[in-house]
């Protein structure tokens, strides 16, 4: 262990490391123990310890006090090695995109939180999936769409982002339908079982079936008169408790097969009931 910029400081020999698990834990336990004993200003010990594979630390088994207690010495048969500096750019540079660098992009081009990146970047099949869905389109939504809706029902019916039955680009079709306003986050569900189930063209899926969203606030503001004549009780509630208001939404939502747009319904009922 040391310190940036300083020279190499005392060894420590590490046993009964059996497993590549164990020896990651014996080596981030003893980097930390090692931190803690040069902050406060102590010294390391040049010593064999011995790795406790239930407790996940080292413990020190025999003190060496010189080097040569180790017999160190060079092995006869093994050529100096030299690594130019091209070489090692050139491998530098064929590298793929790593999950730190993937995970920091994301969050910084896509706005994601750090744990929606972390989420998609946990695969390399997941977080292609994901860019080949946000492609063009508000990363946010699509994560969601993603995570939420895919990967929950991957998880449910046990399959792999390999196997899903939704392309990516049938997913980008319906948050392309949301966008637009042609669909609500409602009917978007629906279409996506469809989707799943018998596959198809989400845009050609809600006009075949007239799942289109209605935004004529004509038709909006009749079904939200009918909803407040026939509640006359529940309206004078409404006055007094604005929380209400879901109620008449639902109401609303419910007449008209869940098409109506949601931003729209929400205005027209607030004007209607004075909140």
């Amino acid at each position: 262990m040391r310190r940036p910029g300083e020279r190499f400081g005392t060894r420590c020999d590490i046993k009964n490391v059996n497993s590549i698990r164990f020896m990651g834990q014996a080596i981030v336990y003893e980097a930390r123990r090692q931190i803690g004993i040069l902050e406060d200003g102590g010294k390391i010990d040049q010593e064999t310890r011995l790795f406790d594979a239930r407790k996940g630390e080292t413990r020190s088994m025999r003190s060496k006090e010189e080097a040569h207690d180790y017999r160190y010495f060079p092995d006869p048969d093994l050529l100096p090695l030299e690594l130019e500096a091209g070489w090692i750019a050139a491998i530098k540079a064929a590298l793929p995109e790593l999950p730190d660098e993937k995970r920091q992009r994301f969050i910084k081009d896509y706005g994601l939180s750090a744990y929606d990146a972390d989420v998609l970047i946990a695969e390399r099949t997941s977080a292609g999936y994901f860019e080949a869905v946000a492609k063009g389109r508000d990363g946010k939504t699509a994560a969601n769409w993603v995570i939420n809706e895919l990967f929950g029902r991957l998880n449910k019916e046990g399959k792999t982002i390999e196997d899903t039955p939704v392309s990516a680009d049938q997913l980008g079709a319906i948050v392309d339908l949301i966008q637009a306003g042609t669909i609500s986050g409602k009917i978007a569900k629906d279409v996506f079982e469809i989707v799943w189930t018998e596959g198809g063209n989400p845009a050609e899926i809600v006009e075949k079936r007239s799942l289109k969203q209605v935004t004529d606030t004509v038709a909006i503001e009749k079904a939200v008169d009918d909803i407040i004549t026939a509640n006359p009780d529940k309206v004078e509630q409404a006055k007094a408790k604005p929380t209400l208001l879901g109620w008449f939404v639902g109401q609303v939502m419910k007449t008209t097969g869940g098409k109506a747009n949601p931003q729209a319904v929400n205005q027209i009922l607030r004007q209607k009931l004075g909140l």
